[in-house]
């Protein structure tokens, strides 16, 4: 057996020494309080009423944690106490000390009374505070406390600390602080020295064994023995002032989370005068904010303490360390609007302040996508910093300083925050700040005094605190910088991660948070407003610049870039993602409503103005009403048109649908059910829709019109027969057009068959569709998370109610099921259109579950190690059997707009209109539909639903079946223009015939306005240029991860980055290397129009 090593057991062993010291010394000026509050639950919050006879009142009595915990439910608790100066603490005289009072609490509400007067107030974010009692106490001084304190909504409430902490005077002429002072210090030493040089500690230990203890009864005579220790200990000294704390005072101020955003300005008026008064007392005070969209807000409403931080900037005492116009969600959003998040971030923070950011400064988003380094160094960012990842519930995250490397090969210098909202406590500094010189190697670290979420940043205490701190022979050094300062004095020039020399470790994954997991699915209105709002905007802008260029329309840059900043505040990471109270989502509701309704009013204002001057053939009928169908996608698209009659400009019997293109009459169909359902998830039950409907197939050119007649007919088509054959004894829910076919189980609703005719394939291998609930309770994080074992508390299966068929014409079949769940109804429209690769289900839920997460699962005869999911800009391949612990915690995963489960030969994609969350095994894929928590909104999606999932049975994988070209065009719709029965059917506008060529065609009743084919990629913006009328923006990105190239003779391009300033290096800037993003401006136009720009 071997025998211990003598140098650990002597460590061990001088650790020990070290720790007991450090605690015997604390115990002589610090006491801790909670054993002796009387408490009384009652609502009254006057000080003077309420703690009247509170000397009656019962002790509280503290937890095995030491807490006076109380009940949840916004439960008020008054705890007072006489504090009195002893005469000595452990024999340690107190007489001449100052007392200062430590507390930390776990309370919605806090308030702090010393002698009947108001000292500090505070909540849940405001949790800790340092209350002066004396500058300089004698004994038998007393002090009567009295806190009122109400517990939050959805968790019990506690006392969490308290003491009282006697420390030595301002200006003292003591030889020595107070002994829990030094204490920290001996903790300080040990901690640096146990992690990075253990061989220091017996040093440590030998400069205590003098100390005479004997002496502790003599005030002065005990502090000149620590006045030795500290002399002893000064030859440790140069070891740690090898070392380097840089402090910037920090506030993270959520814009919008258990507070409305009104209360948010008023937090961020409130922390930034705080801020500017303390700088005024201590001139080393840096300070950090992020978030363009606040001081924007500042700008217009408080333009004095506007221009005050202007000031502070350009002194260099205020950094602005922001990146993006919010700190959004990262998950549910599009990769256009992380584009503009960077683009009006950083071009409001040039023009305000002088500069754009160069952090990505995103501490509290709930992971991160694996495009954001691309994009990111393409909005002038050379950093990204977060903390978020030391939330993970299964793994650590490994690294603190590293390279994130981004799914195209971009890397980004990145690091992790020292935790956020803390005070400058030394231990706590310590620690981390060993831990992070033992994984990285660099003995400068950063931290950040503040108090958080609420607003606040560093107070006097904090800052009293550092400068004794600053002065300790036994600390680093401490010292207050900007981040920026800070980074690029780790690193000045640092060695990108393909350099031979380069020591710093590489990520190259998406940074995915093992927690929170349920923002995928949860304020589903949030989702869908988002979606709808980032659709409509980018045909808005796409429509407007057309219009603009074709006919002279007058591009309202200053709405769009309303309505977009609009869109981006919501985004932020507490209101996309679903996890804020009742009042914020009403707010939101508005805002997302008001954006919509700009960008359509803009889009169709434009499209008016295009249609107006678009050539026409002869109509085929003296009352024919012109219908302008129009295509934003840059590839050709077939899809079903849905014309509701009553919006028609003339009533008549029928209609017949004429192609002016072919000159020819296309097959129509009448329904009565809408797949354009727009209802706001959450709300009341609104009647659905049920006037008649005109539907026909129109295939658009890449980003064109097409043109077709309506013409009157005197006899009314017929309704499609319910069903698509005659009943037999044994109906046939079987659903089929030339690509795909369904079959439906009579007895449960659920999908027996999908296949594909192509390849002749059920892709099911049991039935499928099936709607799985599971109990969903039992996180804190309720609305946030799903629980970890959810699958291990399968709720009643649904019960099938009814199934009937609905329609069944030449155009479009739909096939109704409705299944209880509980109290909840779902209704599900199976839904197959004529020439469609994939079935609709198009649901309309009542959901009435309280803490349920509702799932629909697809059972695949394929199995494939990885699934695939969209991701802004991109997409990624997520592991389905994994042996790596942090793989393993993706049991539930973000997708933007599709997912797929497939391997070399055939699979099945899920296309989705505004639902994100999934989680695959090697042969199921499944959607998470619904959520249904109790805090922070108690209401949180229960209502109405209407969303749409496709389901695309395909050969070959999901780049053979073009799953991002379907998903994309899902979730597009032809936009139409109507035109008058009667007027000039033959004028033709002379600029728009010169602008699309000799084209017959366009004549004839088609044409394109941008043609930049159909190769992998995807056309995500084209708008005027920020900066000129006469510029056009075009943002592509590549779809498949291979490469493409952009040819244009006739134009000439110039490659930006995302602010639009031209990229030097840029050798071919129509090159498309694979998964990259590409930012074009048309610098100049010859007679040719944009008509002519092709893709070879």
């Amino acid at each position: 057996m071997a025998s211990a090593d003598p140098t650990k057991l002597e460590n061990s062993d001088c650790s020990a020494t070290i720790a007991a010291t450090a605690d015997r010394l604390r115990a002589l000026t610090r006491r801790s309080l909670q054993a002796g509050w009387q408490m009384a639950q009652q609502p009254d919050p006057q000080v003077t009423s309420a703690t009247e006879g509170w000397t009656t009142w019962p002790f509280a009595a503290p937890n095995a944690k030491q807490h006076i915990a109380w009940a949840r439910g916004q439960k008020a608790l008054w705890l007072c106490q006489q504090i009195t100066v002893p005469t000595a603490l452990q024999d340690f005289p107190l007489a001449g000390s100052a007392l200062r009072l430590g507390l930390t609490w776990w309370a919605e509400a806090a308030a702090v009374y010393v002698d009947g007067q108001l000292m500090q107030e505070g909540d849940l974010f405001d949790y800790f505070g340092r209350i002066l009692l004396s500058d300089r106490v004698t004994p038998g001084d007393t002090f009567w406390v009295a806190i009122y304190l109400i517990s939050p909504g959805h968790d019990d409430g506690a006392l969490v600390r308290s003491e009282v902490v006697y420390e030595q005077a301002v200006a003292s002429p003591e030889p020595s602080p107070e002994p829990s002072f030094v204490a920290d210090e001996l903790t300080v030493l040990q901690t640096y020295a146990e992690t990075l040089a253990p061989e220091q500690l017996s040093a440590i230990a030998a400069a205590i064994a003098p100390l005479d203890w004997r002496t502790v009864g003599q005030r002065d005579r005990f502090l000149q023995e620590l006045g030795a220790l500290r002399s002893r200990l000064q030859t440790l000294s140069p070891w740690i002032k090898q070392r380097q704390v840089t402090c910037v005072g920090h506030a993270h101020l959520d814009l919008a989370w258990l507070w409305p955003v009104a209360e948010t300005w008023q937090a961020a008026e409130r922390t930034f005068r705080s801020v500017l008064a303390l700088q005024k007392d201590f001139p080393e005070l840096t300070y950090t904010h992020s978030s363009p969209a606040l001081f924007h807000w500042l700008e217009t409403h408080q333009p004095d303490l506007f221009h005050d931080v202007q000031q502070a900037v350009q002194q260099g005492r205020w950094s602005i360390d922001a990146g993006l116009w919010v700190e959004p969600e990262l998950n549910t959003l599009g990769g256009e609007s992380l584009a503009r998040q960077i683009l009006y971030g950083q071009r409001y923070t040039q023009s305000r302040f002088g500069d754009v950011s160069a952090i990505a400064w995103l501490p509290d988003s709930f992971g991160f996508s694996w495009q954001l380094p691309q994009l990111l160094k393409l909005g002038g960012i050379d950093y990204f910093a977060t903390q978020k990842l030391r939330w993970n519930e299964t793994t650590t995250f490994p690294h603190s300083l590293f390279w994130w490397q981004g799914l195209d090969g971009t890397s980004l210098f990145s690091l992790t925050l020292p935790p956020i909202g803390t005070d400058v406590d030394p231990v706590q500094i310590a620690h981390h700040s060993a831990q992070w010189e033992g994984q990285t190697g660099f003995t400068e670290t950063l931290w950040l005094p503040g108090m958080g979420d609420h607003g606040g940043g560093p107070t006097r205490d904090m800052l009293t605190s550092a400068q004794r701190w600053a002065e300790s022979p036994c600390f680093p050094q401490l010292t207050f910088a900007s981040p920026l300062a800070h980074l690029q004095r780790l690193c000045p020039e640092p060695l990108p991660p393909h350099h031979p020399d380069s020591t710093l470790p590489v990520w190259r994954d998406e940074l995915y948070l093992e927690l929170h997991r349920g923002c995928y699915t949860v304020h589903a209105d949030q989702k869908w407003g988002n979606r709808r709002c980032e659709d409509a905007l980018r045909e808005a802008e796409l429509f407007a610049a057309i219009a603009h260029r074709q006919t002279g329309f007058d591009y309202p840059r200053a709405a769009l870039t309303a309505a977009w900043q609009q869109v981006l505040f919501n985004q932020f990471h507490d209101i996309l993602p679903g996890t804020a109270i009742p009042e914020v989502f009403e707010t939101a509701n508005q805002d997302w409503q008001q954006a919509h309704d700009a960008a359509v009013q803009i889009r169709t204002g434009a499209l008016e103005a295009i249609a107006a001057s678009l050539p026409r053939s002869t109509a085929p009928h003296p009352d024919a009403i012109p219908l302008f169908l129009f295509n934003s996608l840059n590839w050709s698209q077939t899809d079903l048109v849905e014309i509701a009659l009553s919006t028609l400009p003339a009533t008549v019997s029928a209609w017949q649908v004429w192609d002016a293109q072919s000159a020819t009459e296309v097959t129509v169909q009448i329904s009565y059910y809408s797949d354009r359902a727009d209802q706001r998830p959450g709300s009341p039950h609104a009647e659905p829709d049920e006037s008649p409907r005109l539907l026909f197939l129109a295939t658009i050119p890449a980003i064109g019109y097409r043109l077709y007649w309506l013409v009157p007919q005197p006899t009314a088509l017929p309704t499609p027969l319910p069903f698509p054959h005659p009943q037999s004894s044994a109906p046939d829910y079987r659903l089929e057009n030339e690509a795909v076919w369904a079959v439906v189980d009579a007895a449960t609703g659920d999908l027996m068959e999908l296949g594909d005719k192509a390849t002749q394939t059920n892709r099911l291998r049991s039935l499928a569709n099936q709607l799985q609930a599971f109990e969903d309770a039992g996180q804190y994080w309720d609305a946030w998370d799903i629980a970890p074992n959810y699958q291990d508390h399968l709720l009643p299966a649904a019960q099938l109610q009814s199934i009937q068929w609905l329609e069944s014409g030449p155009l479009r079949q739909r096939l109704r099921v409705v299944r209880h769940l509980a109290d909840s109804v779902i209704q599900q429209d199976y839904v197959l259109d004529a020439a469609s690769p994939y079935l609709k289900v198009a649901t309309l839920a009542d959901w009435r579950a309280t803490q349920v997460v509702l799932k629909v699962a697809f059972p695949l005869t394929v199995e494939a190690d990885h699934a695939t999911y969209e991701i802004p800009f991109g997409a990624i391949a997520r592991p389905t059997r994994s042996t790596d612990p942090h793989e393993q915690a993706k049991w539930e995963v973000p997708a933007y707009r599709w997912a797929d489960l497939s391997d070399a030969t055939a699979g099945l994609s899920i296309l989705t209109d505004y639902k994100h969350g999934f989680d695959a095994q090697p042969d199921q894929l499944r959607l998470t539909l619904l959520k249904a928590p109790l805090w922070p909104d108690p209401q949180a999606d229960r209502g109405w639903h209407q969303f749409t999932y496709v389901l695309y049975p395909h050969g070959g994988d999901w780049r053979a079946a073009q799953t991002p070209h379907q998903a994309i065009a899902f979730n597009s719709q032809f936009p139409v223009v109507v035109g008058a029965k009667t007027g000039d059917q033959t004028a033709i506008a002379s600029d728009i015939v010169d602008d699309l060529g000799s084209d017959s065609s366009a004549i004839a009743g088609q044409g394109t306005f941008l043609d930049i084919g159909t190769a992998g990629m995807h056309l995500a913006a084209l708008k005027l240029a920020e900066d000129a009328d006469d510029q056009y923006i075009l943002r592509l990105w590549e779809l498949y991860g291979r490469s493409a190239t952009l040819t244009a003779p006739s134009l000439t391009f110039e490659r930006t980055n995302l602010l639009e300033d031209a990229l030097a290096d840029a050798e071919n800037p129509c090159h498309l290397a694979p998964w990259q993003i590409a930012t074009l401006k048309v610098t100049a136009f010859d007679n040719s129009s944009l008509s002519h720009l092709s893709l070879g």
